[in-house]
């Protein structure tokens, strides 16, 4: 692409700032992105994108086309955000899209809704300046449930556009990422025999099962990768049943682990060290009885349709001298 400055005066500005807010003031948790997604697509229409597109599970896509020929840059983000437990709590108001010192605050404000603004506006003010003589389509995507099921709702965008080159515009104090490490959540679970916490004696507590796997998962060591860093497995819930077990000596218990991932990890080689300290306990201890899995989940869209799968995402890395990568760090620079 050529001209590849932006003119930013200050009526864009206003125009930025206040999607901004817009996206802030509107409350999109996982599920219950439609409003954001209209308010995306209010501005896709004011800014004179050139096609909309809403997929099945609800993420927007705004097209702008190139006068010629080209490839496909696809500029990725999601709208949905983690829910806000207590609204007191927060020193300025997280659905407010308030001002102060420069700064915009709220729920998303940076995970990702000022990048999403910041997405749409860039490459309409670009093709305005250009005239659109560019080679090549550009699109914006107002990604959905990605806090719950991250990568599947972007694999769908990608699967229907194809796109050449993606930027994705995750918070990176605007350095340049060339990679990110892997999400899964591992479900480990423990099981034993109920009794009366009268008599305990009758009974086999999952808890106590659990608490040594615990012990045992913590001493396990992590993998590690010149540019991610450590792997990362860290307990996140533990719940017991039943629940609540008033004078009931426990069953069953679940644990579950946030693991983060390398590039070069399987599905595989992560959930084998934990498989097999169980075996290896198990040999120990006749009474221990566990397992360990990858999590699964399922979710409505707003748009009705269901969204789910296998809570599992590969880490990827793009080489340094990448000539993409390099193009967009000269861009920067």
């Amino acid at each position: 692409m050529k001209n590849t400055g932006i003119k930013f005066t200050t009526e864009r500005q206003d125009q930025l700032v206040t999607l901004c807010q817009n996206l802030i003031r509107t409350k999109s948790y996982s599920g219950h992105e439609k409003k954001a997604a209209d308010e995306v697509k209010s501005a896709f229409l004011e800014l004179g994108f050139d096609e909309i597109l809403v997929d099945k599970y609800g993420s927007i896509i705004g097209q702008i086309k190139g006068n010629r020929p080209g490839p496909k840059l696809l500029f990725d983000g999601h709208l949905d955000t983690v829910p806000v437990p207590e609204e007191s709590d927060w020193s300025h108001g997280p659905f407010s899209g308030e001002i102060v010192e420069g700064k915009i605050y709220g729920r998303g404000a940076s995970d990702m809704k000022g990048a999403v603004a910041a997405m749409v506006c860039a490459a309409a003010f670009f093709a305005q300046d250009s005239k659109r003589d560019f080679a090549g389509d550009l699109y914006v995507v107002g990604s959905v449930q990605e806090e719950c099921f991250e990568g599947i709702s972007s694999k769908s965008v990608s699967e229907q556009i194809k796109p050449d080159y993606v930027v994705i515009g995750e918070a990176s104090v605007c350095n340049v990422k060339r990679g990110q490490k892997g999400r899964a959540e591992i479900v480990v679970e423990t099981f034993g025999k109920p009794a009366h916490s009268a008599n305990p004696n009758k009974g086999i507590n999952a808890v106590y099962k659990a608490a040594r796997l615990i012990d045992e998962i913590r001493k396990l060591e992590m993998s590690h990768h010149s540019i991610l860093g450590d792997g990362i497995l860290e307990l996140t819930d533990i719940k017991s049943s039943p629940y609540p077990g008033a004078s009931v000596v426990p069953d069953y218990c679940r644990i579950t682990y946030d693991r983060r991932l390398l590039v070069g990890e399987t599905p595989e080689s992560v959930i084998k060290p934990i498989l097999d300290l169980i075996v290896t306990i198990q040999h120990e201890d006749p009474q221990f009885e566990a397992n360990a899995y990858f999590a699964k989940g399922q979710e409505e869209c707003y748009t009705g349709a269901a969204i789910g799968g296998e809570r599992y995402f590969p880490a990827w890395v793009l080489d340094e001298q990448d000539e993409y990568v390099q193009t967009v760090l000269k861009a920067l620079k």
